[in-house]
């Protein structure tokens, strides 16, 4: 079981292979690896850090904190339907997306996010509401 934070769920959606350190991209990668194959996985809403800020770098600003990653985390599980402590799998988490989630959405949900202007997020978004699964990323 993985332990995530609400806007991690968006992020895994848009993850194309970029981070912000070696060690970030590679634990991202197994994690995304691991609910592209297994999307039975489970994972278990938590509020602040989780097994994705553990290796965010600690280099610059330590942003996993800030009040603005709070409130992300909170719009994201909001637009779910979700809450803090819940336990679901994967292939759970895709479905409530597919009922819940417009590509649009991460213009707003994430406004403040750096990634956004890469136009991934909203690209995982919409392979995800044509049932696809998420993204290969080598």
């Amino acid at each position: 079981m993985y332990m995530l934070r609400g806007h991690h769920l968006f992020c895994l959606l848009g993850y194309r292979g970029m981070g912000y350190s070696q060690e970030y991209v590679e634990n991202m990668t197994y994690l995304h690896h691991t609910l592209r194959n297994n999307p039975k996985t489970r994972i278990q809403l938590v509020k602040g850090p989780d097994q994705l800020c553990e290796k965010y770098p600690n280099s610059g600003e330590y942003h996993c904190q800030n009040d603005n990653i709070y409130e992300r985390d909170a719009a994201v599980l909001e637009k779910l339907g979700l809450t803090i402590g819940q336990t679901l799998t994967w292939s759970d988490i895709e479905s409530l997306i597919q009922k819940s989630i417009v590509p649009s959405d991460i213009q707003v949900v994430c406004e403040s996010c750096s990634w956004r202007s890469y136009g991934v997020c909203e690209e995982g978004v919409q392979e995800i509401l044509d049932g696809k699964r998420l993204r290969e990323v080598k």
